[in-house]
């Protein structure tokens, strides 16, 4: 029996080149984008976290906790994964950002075997050359190893992988299913694609 798993989407930044609007609220056929990744990723998890610096009565009303960072600034995803991984209430932790509402249907599926298969404390997922660091799934004791990181000035996400037992999970099957979000453009040219199916058949 798999361990049980904790989703953190990460709805945190400040959403610079989105002209710093919230992105995780910015409506995408018809819904909030947020909205969208919840449909895809809360059946793969059993408890969902979204971490989130802003508008927090907002996010509340998806029916999920709530967790800001728990450092002041916007330091980046990596604040929002440690705020995860210790409110987590299962062994595993995986995470998502909240622009992304393509993700795979089976992506915990796939980054679990693969972190089981290879003794791994990480997995990423990754298509063709590109990792795509912010599709990730670790184990919940990695919490004070991550804030040790960002403790001594660690912001870089690539970095703190380096320093573990990382598994890349090749996704080259559904690239576009990594597409994110971060200007008004991509929201636009997004949203106009025949690839995403309406928000109630995902």
């Amino acid at each position: 029996m798999k361990p049980a798993v904790t989703g953190i989407i990460l709805a945190g930044g400040q959403g610079r080149r989105m002209g710093h609007t919230d992105k995780g609220l910015q409506p995408f056929r018809g819904e909030p984008l947020i909205a969208h990744v919840l449909a895809r990723f809360a059946p793969q998890v059993d408890e969902v976290l979204i971490n989130a610096n802003r508008n927090i009565d907002a996010y509340v009303r998806f029916g999920h906790r709530v967790v800001p960072d728990a450092m002041k600034g916007y330091a980046g995803p990596l604040a929002g994964f440690e705020r995860g991984l210790t409110e987590a209430s299962h062994p595993l932790v995986a995470t998502v950002p909240c622009d992304s509402p393509l993700l795979p249907a089976d992506l915990i599926e796939r980054l679990a075997t693969a972190l089981f298969n290879h003794d791994a404390e990480l997995a990423v997922a990754k298509t063709f050359d590109q990792p795509h660091p912010v599709f990730c799934l670790c184990y919940k004791t990695l919490a004070s190893h991550l804030r040790k990181f960002l403790d001594n000035g660690g912001r870089k996400i690539d970095k703190w992988y380096g320093a573990l037992r990382t598994v890349e999970v090749s996704f080259d099957d559904e690239e576009i299913a990594f597409s994110n979000i971060n200007t008004l453009d991509e929201l636009v040219a997004l949203e106009a694609a025949k690839t995403l199916s309406p928000i109630s058949n995902c």
